[in-house]
């Protein structure tokens, strides 16, 4: 204990004040040996606590801020002049409590680190600080020198690798980087990928002279990360998935049979791990929520199957549970579908989308119900024309035609499948086709029913509920939301949620393709200085690439998911016993 919080156990009836503060780390690698440094300040003698002691950027969050994290950006731009042009965040800490009644706080830490972009002389300091410089991670201990309060204990937090040891820590850090980087996986994916790295990471954690609560808690905090600081705008099922393996594998632990043993623990943990792994590999859910959109479809539109009419449905982006979906319709039902899908720039999932459903294959169950082949329709011509086809007596190659859904058309020759792709700015025009259905999938989900999803969803589902027509008529039009239930997240207000702007890289490289014309191109050229450069001549631009955005519960219908259509009532009861499972494992961090 430092003589700081000695001094703080002397005087515990002095009255506290609750003050919540960031504390911001700031690393690079220095290029000399390539070992990672963090910058630490020495806090000047005008500041009210802590005066001439070493500490991290730091500040309290005020009302005013929108969240802890805009605090600390707020704190590095008034403290050293240093924006998001020049740091980039590394990772979140999870935030803790201490005590230290010698200056009558009750603090609230929540950690951060960034990555320092320019050189140093970036760096400039305002009043609250003397001098500061570079040191290294893995010798900041609790026992640290000239360092405020708990310095070692929220450095912890951020750089994991003090306590994880670097193989389990290199191994996590290059997981949370893939996680980031990312784009073409959906949510599935990715929590599929986060469970195999909490079972690569869980062996290879260095639990020298811990007992078996200690390296429990490294196996929980590892999970945290994943969880935080991967991909957090698809957060809500990675969450969901490792909440459901760490209670597996606390069950086994804590079984009567079972020795407490930090090895033991740890190859119990690995070999449950592993099954859970296996297991989801092997999972069908998805499966179960394309028979329910299936049936949706019949309960809403089930007259659609004896006029033939098509249902039309406007999406976009490319979720792998919506595609299933749609293919099973296709595949396995007499509904006919036309298809209206945004191109949902900047990826173009949307045409990804499109080109999945054209190349699966149709099974012969459509003949029955009332669909036919182009093949089978030029058979039945012949047939009734009493003409047959010359056996191929030569031996010579015949003609191979795949059945794709283009091909399975009804004998007035409208397809089953009808797709037409749209660009984003023309979801409005989609929509005054006379849509049916709105159909978008989750990247999560609130305890009150709104959806974060594809940026693109809420002008789409604005635009059908508005302009949708059909024989000069306004439409009722349904909103659907088909996700499995992983995607529904612990009770929170929505609009904390962390906003992932992805850079205007990914929207600035369409500008500058050769088919633009020369004057778009040199615009393109002209944005991109003054986006990467900061401001030029007074004159700053920024290009806003904001993934995800919230669609009210309001403007959506209903919910589908592999338990079947939800009600929001059902989804904010799961939600929070979500809620009281991440507390369970996470709450003792």
């Amino acid at each position: 204990m430092s003589s700081i919080e000695q001094e703080s156990a002397q005087s515990s009836q002095r009255a506290l004040t609750k003050r919540s503060v960031v504390s911001c780390f700031i690393f690079k690698t220095d290029k000399t040996d390539g070992r990672v440094r963090v910058a630490l300040f020495r806090r000047s003698g005008k500041v009210r606590t802590y005066q001439h002691l070493l500490a991290p950027i730091s500040g309290s969050v005020d009302k005013s801020d929108p969240s802890p994290l805009a605090a600390a950006w707020r704190e590095l731009q008034e403290e050293t002049q240093l924006t998001a042009e020049d740091l980039e965040l590394l990772r979140h800490g999870k935030s803790y409590k201490f005590t230290d009644v010698s200056i009558g706080r009750e603090w609230t830490i929540y950690p951060f680190a960034f990555r320092l972009l320019r050189d140093d002389a970036a760096v400039k300091l305002d009043w609250e600080h003397e001098e500061w410089g570079w040191h290294d991670p893995l010798q900041i201990g609790d026992d640290f020198p000239d360092g405020v309060p708990r310095l070692a204990e929220s450095l912890r937090r951020v750089w994991f690798e003090m306590e994880l040891g670097s193989a389990a820590g290199g191994l996590l850090d290059a997981g949370l980087s893939r996680l980031k980087t990312d784009h073409q996986s959906g949510a599935r994916q990715l929590a599929g990928f986060a469970l195999r790295l909490l079972r690569d990471v869980v062996p290879k954690i260095q639990h020298e002279g811990l007992d078996c609560e200690g390296w429990w808690a490294r196996v929980r905090t590892v999970a945290w990360h994943i969880w935080k600081n991967g991909r957090e705008s698809m957060g809500a099922a990675i969450m969901a998935v490792l909440v459901r393996a760490l209670e597996d594998v606390d069950g086994h632990l804590r079984s009567e049979s079972t020795k407490r043993n930090v090895k033991v623990w740890q190859d119990l943990a690995t070999e449950v791990l592993d099954r859970a792994v296996t297991l989801r590999e092997g999972h069908t859910s998805g499966a179960v929520v394309a028979e329910a959109f299936a049936n949706y479809l019949g309960k809403h539109f089930g007259s659609r199957l004896q006029t033939r009419q098509p249902i039309t449905v406007l999406t976009l982006s490319e979720s792998s549970t919506i595609a299933l979906a749609l293919k099973h319709v296709v595949a396995n039902t007499g509904f006919a579908l036309d298809l209206c899908i945004l191109e949902s720039r900047p990826l173009f999932e949307g045409v990804s989308l499109a080109a999945s459903l054209t190349d699966e294959t149709l099974t012969s169950k459509e003949a029955a119900l009332g669909w036919e082949t182009e093949k089978e329709t030029e058979q039945s011509e012949e047939e009734e024309a009493h003409v047959s086809k010359p056996a191929n007596i030569g031996g010579g190659d015949t003609e191979t035609t795949t059945k794709t859904p283009d091909s399975w058309r009804r004998r007035d020759g409208s397809p089953k499948l009808s797709i037409t792709l749209y660009s984003d700015a023309a979801a409005a025009l989609a929509a005054a086709r006379g849509v049916d259905l709105v159909v978008i999938g989750a990247d999560r989900i609130s305890a009150s029913g709104a959806v974060s999803n594809k940026t693109g969803s809420l002008p789409a589902i604005l635009s059908a509920r508005h302009v949708a027509e059909r024989g000069g008529h306004h439409h009722e039009v349904r909103v659907v939301v088909v996700s499995e239930s992983d995607k529904i997240a612990p009770p929170g207000d929505p609009h904390e949620h962390l906003v992932e702007d992805n850079g205007g890289e990914q929207l600035r490289r369409a500008w500058a393709v050769d088919f633009n014309s020369e004057r778009v191109r040199g615009a393109a050229e002209q944005l991109s200085r003054f986006a990467v450069n900061g401001a030029v001549n007074g004159i700053k631009v920024s290009v806003s690439n904001i993934f995800f955005e919230w669609v009210p519960a309001e403007l959506i219908d209903s919910y589908i998911s592999e338990r079947g259509v939800l009600c929001v009532e059902e989804i904010g009861e799961a939600s929070r016993a979500l809620g009281e499972s991440i507390e369970r494992i996470f709450g003792g961090l």
